[in-house]
């Protein structure tokens, strides 16, 4: 009998299908109300010195992470939640704050409730945190969906990053450049370049978003147009339930530890990664957020991380003279041969057996060449 029951349960095993990682601790279940209660209640994670950082030394940043309201009357709920972020942060000397991708709006959402929402740079939205940036004298990193004409005067909508200065004037607003997946390629247009290097205290910094923090070229980019903190809002799950109602099989890679203490090391500056955490969802559609929010420093190093459930500030002093040589001789940024990198932007690359072609980007949309066509077990994603 028992050998009976050992073989039933290593068939079982066998049948079941294989997560080659750890299951992640994010994936928790479902508490009774007063532990849920906890988890929205905003926790305060520091690594901070007595005085924030003088001008040119380095900036005090703060990041945001909560579950925030999604689907309609969002907007209202989550402006108000943020005005009452920055206030707390200013309390604690915060010189630039961010929130997590697409915050303002929230990421789940229909595409016409996603078009519809959407604002144009000097709507609403951007004016009022401008407007509060400069009451509180801090810049903020506020995500949200925009709008924009097109040359042919159509509309267009992006996946954008408001980029706003302490005195209140926009920098920019950055469009997702890397779209992820097929939801994201249906919701929005590509953007075509990159977030410039901006000063916040004198202090060089640039962004990502989301999908793009996992692309090493990029925050090489930044680093060496003299980047020296990249902040990257992001929307990364633990798990999501698909349109099609089935639960996603394999869970997002958790690139706060995978990822950005490696890129943070190889190209010696600070990156944050700025993640919702908890649920949003609708009709039917729910994603669970890792909560995954983390600073690194150059030597790789966790300067400070949050919990997955919980609302939480990170709050940490970004400063490069505190940190001394991460290698004995050598400097990535200066040893790099670029007349050997010319693979990099290659239009077609042989990875994959026949080769890979890269599509071209132009007004928003992703073209594949004439006569090109996706390797097999390829498809098209709609939306394009």
């Amino acid at each position: 009998m028992k050998r009976f029951l050992l073989t039933l349960v290593l068939a079982a095993a066998l049948a079941a299908p294989a997560w080659a990682g750890p299951v992640p601790d994010c994936c928790s279940p479902r508490y009774d109300r007063t532990v849920m209660h906890s988890y929205r209640q905003i926790m305060f994670k520091m690594s901070v010195y007595a005085q924030p950082p003088k001008a040119g030394q380095g900036v005090r940043l703060g990041v945001y992470q909560a579950q925030g309201a999604y689907g309609e009357g969002a907007i209202a709920k989550n402006m108000a939640r943020l005005e009452k972020a920055v206030k707390q942060a200013a309390q604690r000397g915060v010189q630039l704050l961010s929130f997590p991708e697409l915050y303002v709006n929230g990421y789940t959402m229909s595409i016409p409730l996603s078009h519809h929402e959407a604002e144009f740079e000097n709507g609403p939205i951007v004016t009022k945190c401008r407007a509060i940036a400069k009451k509180y004298n801090m810049a903020l990193l506020v995500p949200y969906d925009e709008k924009v004409k097109g040359k042919d005067g159509k509309v267009m909508f992006f996946d954008s990053i408001a980029v706003i200065a302490a005195d209140g004037k926009l920098v920019a607003s950055y469009k997702k450049t890397h779209l992820w997946g097929r939801d994201e390629r249906a919701h929005w247009s590509f953007g075509d370049k990159l977030c410039p290097v901006f000063m916040v205290n004198g202090f060089p910094v640039s962004v990502l978003n989301c999908y793009e923090c996992e692309f090493p070229e990029l925050t090489r980019i930044l680093a060496l147009k003299g980047a020296k903190l990249v902040v990257g809002p992001t929307a990364a799950d633990c798990y999501a339930t698909q349109p099609n109602g089935q639960r996603s099989a394999v869970p997002y890679p958790d690139i706060s530890r995978l990822l950005i203490p490696a890129y943070a090391y190889a190209n010696n500056i600070f990156f944050a990664y700025s993640n919702h955490c908890g649920y949003e969802s609708l009709k039917g559609v729910e994603w669970h957020y890792r909560g995954n929010s983390i600073v690194c420093g150059p030597h790789g190093d966790v300067i400070v991380a949050a919990n997955h459930q919980q609302d939480t500030m990170l709050i940490a002093d970004v400063i490069p003279a505190y940190y001394g040589a991460s290698h004995p001789e050598s400097d990535y940024l200066k040893d790099r041969r670029p007349d050997l990198y010319k693979e990099l932007v290659a239009p077609k690359c042989d990875f994959v057996p026949g080769g890979w072609v890269y599509p071209q980007y132009k007004d928003g949309k992703e073209i594949m060449p004439k006569g090109e066509k996706l390797p097999k077990g390829e498809r098209q994603t709609k939306g394009n």
